[in-house]
């Protein structure tokens, strides 16, 4: 039986819960010959900056067990090429477009938010895991002050609907989404991948050219379903979950810790149909367990 599998995030309806998160996904042009990306729920775009940016140099990414670390740097065209260039494909190929954004200062946001406020992008996600250089380099997202203050600037300039997405890498992350939410977050997501290091013993030297970077696979699930219950019952906003998921079960996993909708990332670097076979595996789910409506499942883990 045809199920329906959308979903209503930060006012947005989705024709189903799995969005392509951003890095992995790029602009979506690599996978349009692969099959149609509004089968997809939504795209969450490559990391935008105000400027071009070449990102770090290599090695930046390398495998490890169950997942990946990475240190590519948020190597992409810029807000203007991206507006100019990738934005009319995006909305003629995709259903959803989320543009996520990123830089190193309050103007830098501010700026890339006032530019997209001005076009037909359906959502705007803050990527607080950069360096606030007004800070001295610590990330924005491991404050709730921080978390505040980009929030805050973000919200002033544009009416699009916005998802503040959260990096592990804190104390309490139930304090940065709180924070966001006061405001004027739509919605939270979470979360973005987990600070990890990894050393060549023959070379003796880091994996990585940068030392240290971003774990992102099936490997950081379990951390991932943990900060989106927490989260899931610290704010009233909604959800959306991310961080190791590959197959459907992860997802509903997620769902059922509080995500309304979910990301996929890491996994379509080995499998680009990942995302289908996860929106599959969901409606198989549903008719096997007489489930009309995900409203049934989201947040309804059952207590012991």
């Amino acid at each position: 039986m045809k199920r329906d599998l959308s979903v209503t995030v930060a006012g947005v309806k989705l024709s189903n819960p799995v969005i392509a998160a951003s890095g992995t996904y790029g602009f979506g042009e690599d996978y349009a010959g692969l099959y149609p990306l509004n089968l997809l729920g939504g795209i969450s775009c490559k990391g935008l900056t105000a400027e071009k940016r070449n990102g770090n140099p290599p090695p930046r990414i390398a495998e490890t067990p169950g997942g990946v670390l990475n240190s590519v740097g948020l190597q992409n065209p810029g807000v203007d090429a991206f507006i100019k260039e990738h934005l009319p494909f995006l909305k003629e190929k995709a259903d959803v477009v989320i543009a996520n954004i990123a830089g190193e200062t309050r103007d830098d946001y501010r700026n890339i938010a006032e530019k997209l406020d001005g076009t037909d992008v359906d959502i705007i996600e803050l990527n607080i895991s950069c360096p606030n250089i007004e800070k001295g380099g610590a990330a924005w997202g491991v404050s709730a002050d921080g978390a505040a203050a980009i929030t805050k600037t973000v919200r002033a300039v544009t009416k699009k609907p916005l998802m503040v997405k959260l990096t592990p890498n804190v104390t309490d992350i139930t304090e940065t989404a709180k924070a966001a939410e006061a405001q004027g977050a739509d919605c939270i997501s979470l979360i973005n991948t987990i600070l990890g290091m990894r050393i060549d013993v023959k070379t003796r030297r880091p994996v990585l050219r940068n030392n240290t970077g971003g774990l992102s696979g099936a490997a950081v699930l379990p951390v991932a379903v943990r900060m989106v219950w927490q989260v899931a019952n610290a704010v009233k906003i909604d959800v959306v979950g991310m961080g190791g998921i590959t197959r459907a079960e992860d997802a509903i996993e997620m769902m059922l810790a509080g995500a309304k909708a979910v990301q996929v990332g890491t996994a379509i670097m080995t499998d680009p149909y990942a995302p289908l076979k996860i929106i599959d595996g969901i409606e198989l789910y549903m008719n096997d367990n007489n489930i009309t409506d995900l409203s049934e499942i989201a947040g309804k883990v059952l207590p012991w």
